[in-house]
C-alpha cells in the first residue's frame, strides 16, 4: 500500500465531481455529437487523467505513478469492449443519437459506483487471501480462451437479466418520449425505453467488471491507485464512444490484442500469487514492464488493423433521427 495523503482523495473527489458537473451542463440540451466534439472532450479526459498522473507520481512517488499509469492505461484498452456493446445495445433500442450521451451519462455515475465496491472488495479479499490472485488468473485466461477462439457469445440487450428485471417492476411502453424516463399514461406512470437502455448498460458495465477488476488488481493492491485509474478510464468512456462510432469495426485485430493483454496479466498474476505463497524465488513483473507489454500490444493491434483493413464492410448502426415527437423503441 502506499502512502495517500487524505488531500489528495479529496483533490480526485473534487475533480470527479467538478467534471462532471460541466460535462452535465454542455450536454444540458440533447444534441447529436459530432466527431470534432468527441474528439475535444476526448482531448480533455485524457489529459486530465494524465495531470492527475503527474501529481501521483510528483506526490506518491515514482512506483505509484507508474502503477496509476499502467492500470489507467489497461483499463483504457479493455474498456474498447464496452464501446461495441454501447452500439449493439443503442442499435437494438433504435437509441436516437441525441439522446446517447444522457444514457451513457447515467451509465458512468453508476460505473463509478459499483466499480468503487467491487475494487475495494477485491483489495480487501487479496490482502487477505492471495490465493484468490490464482482465481483471477484462471479468469483471465478463459476470457482469452473466448476471445482468441472468437466464442464471446452473443449479447442480447432485451433479454439481460436488468431489463427483464426492469420490466417486473414498471411497465415500459415502446415509444420515446425525449429523454424523459417516465410518463403518466392513464394516470398509471410507465418506464420509457429510455430507462431500459440505462439498465441494458449498467448490466452490461457489470459483466466487463469480471475482466476488468482482476487485471486491475494485478496491477496493484492499493485501493487509490485501483479507484482512481477506473475512475479516470470510465470519465473518458463517453467521449470515446462518439469519436469512433462508426469506426470500430475497423479495429478488428484491437479484440486480439486485448486477448493477449489479459493472457499476459494473467502470467503476472501467478507469479505474483506464486511469489508470495510459494517462494520468494520466484520472480515478479515489475510495473515498467506491465506498462511496455500493453504499450506495445496495443500499438501492434491498432497498427495491424490499420494495414490489413477488413475485408467485410461493417453495417452500419441505426440511427433514427427524430425532429418532433416520441420515437418508437424495440
Amino acid at each position: 500500500m502506499h502512502d495517500v495523503p487524505s488531500w489528495l482523495w479529496i483533490v480526485f473527489a473534487a475533480t470527479v465531481l467538478v467534471s462532471l458537473a460541466v460535462d452535465l451542463l454542455a450536454h444540458r440540451q440533447a444534441h447529436v455529437i459530432g466527431f470534432r466534439e468527441a474528439a475535444a472532450w476526448s482531448a480533455v479526459w485524457i489529459s486530465l487523467a494524465i495531470v492527475f498522473g503527474a501529481v501521483v507520481f510528483l506526490v506518491v512517488g515514482t512506483q505509484a505513478g507508474v502503477e496509476y499509469t499502467t492500470a489507467w492505461l489497461l483499463e483504457k484498452s479493455l474498456s474498447v469492449d464496452n464501446l461495441f456493446v454501447f452500439a449493439l445495445i443503442f442499435g437494438y433500442f433504435r437509441v436516437p443519437r441525441a439522446y446517447q450521451h444522457r444514457v451513457l451519462f447515467l451509465g458512468v455515475l453508476g460505473a463509478l459506483v459499483f466499480r468503487g465496491i467491487f475494487l475495494a472488495a477485491g483489495v480487501a479479499v487479496v490482502s487477505r487471501f492471495t490465493a484468490v490472485l490464482y482465481v483471477f488468473a484462471a479468469i483471465l485466461f478463459y476470457s482469452t480462451y473466448k476471445i482468441l477462439k472468437e466464442e464471446e457469445g452473443s449479447f442480447d440487450p432485451g433479454r439481460s437479466i436488468a431489463v427483464r428485471l426492469l420490466r417486473t417492476i414498471i411497465p415500459v411502453r415502446d415509444d420515446y418520449a425525449g429523454t424523459k424516463f417516465f410518463v403518466k399514461e392513464a394516470g398509471k406512470r410507465v418506464a420509457t425505453p429510455l430507462l431500459a437502455v440505462v439498465a441494458a448498460i449498467e448490466a452490461a458495465d457489470l459483466v466487463f467488471a469480471v475482466d476488468s477488476v482482476p487485471a486491475v488488481l494485478a496491477v496493484s493492491n492499493d485501493t487509490f491507485i485501483v479507484y482512481t485509474s477506473n475512475a479516470f478510464a470510465i470519465l473518458g468512456l463517453r467521449a470515446l464512444y462518439f469519436m469512433l462510432a462508426g469506426l470500430l469495426d475497423r479495429f478488428h485485430y484491437l479484440s486480439k490484442g486485448l486477448g493477449i493483454i489479459l493472457a499476459f496479466i494473467g502470467v503476472k498474476l501467478v507469479l505474483q500469487a506464486s511469489h508470495e505463497i510459494i517462494s520468494s524465488d520466484i520472480p515478479e513483473i515489475p510495473s515498467p514492464v506491465s506498462l511496455a507489454v500493453i504499450v506495445i500490444i496495443l500499438t501492434i493491434s491498432i497498427t495491424l488493423s490499420i494495414l490489413r483493413p477488413p475485408t467485410d464492410k461493417p453495417s452500419p448502426e441505426p440511427e433514427p433521427e427524430p425532429e418532433t415527437g416520441p420515437e418508437k423503441g424495440p
